[in-house]
């Protein structure tokens, strides 16, 4: 089962914070904020809180509101996993100039990364299509692994174990981050890294894409030679465990 209080800690840095990413790879999605200038602050009660700010044709997530335009709190982890699930509607305490922009531009933001994180088959056999989805769904599940390290019971056990250092995960000619770990926490940086311990890498958008979806067996692709892994190989055997974790909280 999963713990609502991680659920909201996926759904604001891995699910929406996966926002500047689509307006990166999206040109319908970089059209919604084009001119726009606002700043969207979430506070979760006993749980999360960040912001996400748009200006200059860019986006970017960061943690805390203080600087936000437009506050949006929630009085519990579940009634902002709500929000995400489409069953629950934010009255903001702050910024009611921008409400437009929140039922207007923000709304279709949020419906084209849905659409992306959970498309149709059909809309998959699109070659472009394909690229943004699973490039988004790679950053999603790098930041879920750190916030599940983080904040799950399970999770936090494997991360105990842990080094210090930082792993590489990439898709072979496609994107790539790291997962930082310092004192058994867990930080995703969404840029590859110069410097690491351990790397797991894909060999392909296919396979990534397969392994996402739970149609691929990891380790059989690791036998195969379609996930290359190296360096210090504690360090991805713990993190591994973990990624098994992201699939109860992301199906």
């Amino acid at each position: 089962m999963n713990d609502p209080k991680t659920m909201a800690y996926i759904n604001l840095f891995a699910i929406l914070g996966a926002i500047p990413y689509l307006c990166e790879l999206d040109r319908k999605a970089a059209a919604l904020i084009e001119g726009q200038t606002v700043s969207i602050g979430f506070s979760v009660k006993d749980g999360p809180a960040a912001t996400l700010f748009i200006g200059g044709g860019k986006c970017r997530m960061a943690p805390g509101t203080e600087r936000c335009q437009v506050k949006l709190p929630f009085s519990s982890c579940e009634k902002f996993n709500g929000l995400i699930e489409g069953t629950v509607t934010p009255i903001p305490t702050k910024g009611f100039t921008k409400i437009g922009f929140l039922t207007g531009a923000f709304t279709k933001l949020t419906d084209r990364l849905s659409m992306y994180l959970r498309p149709q088959p059909e809309q998959l056999e699109d070659a472009e299509f394909f690229r943004i989805s699973t490039t988004l769904m790679f950053h999603v599940i790098a930041e879920a692994i750190a916030q599940i390290g983080n904040h799950d019971k399970v999770g936090m056990f494997s991360a105990s174990n842990i080094v210090d250092g930082t792993a590489k995960l990439a898709i072979k000619d496609g994107p790539a981050a790291a997962l930082c770990c310092r004192d058994h926490r867990l930080t995703a940086v969404h840029e590859e890294p110069k410097v690491f311990l351990s790397y797991m890498e894909f060999c392909d958008m296919e396979l990534a894409r397969a392994l996402f979806d739970g149609k691929v067996n990891a380790i059989a692709a690791v036998g195969l030679g379609q996930v290359r892994i190296g360096g210090m190989i504690s360090q991805i055997d713990n993190i591994n465990r973990i990624l098994d974790r992201v699939a109860i909280y992301l199906a």
